[in-house]
């Protein structure tokens, strides 16, 4: 007689079975690493765009944020040489729940939206201020470090500003966190400070995002 080779069906069932229990186990860590992976991305090229726009517009205009006294101010020179589709003013109108605790208050602030979805907030200087780095010897002594917030995916959410994860368990600021902050799933908003021609990080773990690896 011929033997013949293969597998039970209840075998086939057991196998699709813990296949299906692994796949379950491993596909919401690699979205999360895949999806916070695209969060890093577009972070550094947001600011990347930013910094670019900036310095561009002081080669051909002679304009800087050190230059200008107000958000609309800001606003013109980063329109002027990026794509920015929409924009309005005031911090009421700008539909993020942390806003208040990321961007100056008392002073006037802004939102634009860029084509490629990315959304920047910011804070114009305060009134007799302009955006400029009071540390640096650069004969503006009305200077103040400016504050704002990039989103990578503009209303989409989380909308969660990144945060520091092995602060968490602290129970600390975990995005203000200082030591050896490590953010192990990067969320879509970032807090900066602006200044001069340069824009940079403006939390622990948004600086762990930007310079980690």
């Amino acid at each position: 007689m011929t033997k013949r080779f293969g597998f039970t069906l209840a075998e086939v069932l057991i196998t699709l079975g813990i296949i299906g229990v692994v796949a379950a186990m491993t596909m919401p860590t690699l979205m999360n690493s895949t999806q916070g992976a695209q969060y890093k991305a577009a972070y550094k090229k947001a600011l990347s765009a930013i910094a670019q726009g900036v310095t561009l517009n002081v080669a051909l205009d002679g304009n800087s944020f050190a230059d200008v006294t107000t958000a609309e101010g800001i606003k013109d020179i980063l329109a002027a040489r990026m794509n920015v589709v929409n924009g309005a003013d005031e911090v009421g109108t700008i539909p993020y729940e942390t806003a208040p605790t990321l961007l100056t208050q008392g002073a006037n602030n802004y939102t634009l939206y860029f084509s490629d979805g990315i959304v920047f907030s910011f804070a114009g200087p305060t009134a007799g201020k302009v955006c400029s780095d009071p540390d640096q010897d650069s004969g503006i002594s009305n200077g103040e470090k400016c504050k704002g917030f990039v989103d990578v995916n503009g209303l989409k959410g989380p909308n969660k500003v990144v945060e520091c994860s092995n602060a968490q368990a602290a129970g600390v600021d975990a995005a203000q966190h200082t030591a050896d902050c490590e953010v192990k799933n990067p969320t879509d908003i970032y807090p900066v400070v602006y200044y001069d021609q340069t824009i940079l990080p403006n939390s622990q773990a948004a600086k762990a995002v930007l310079y980690g690896k």
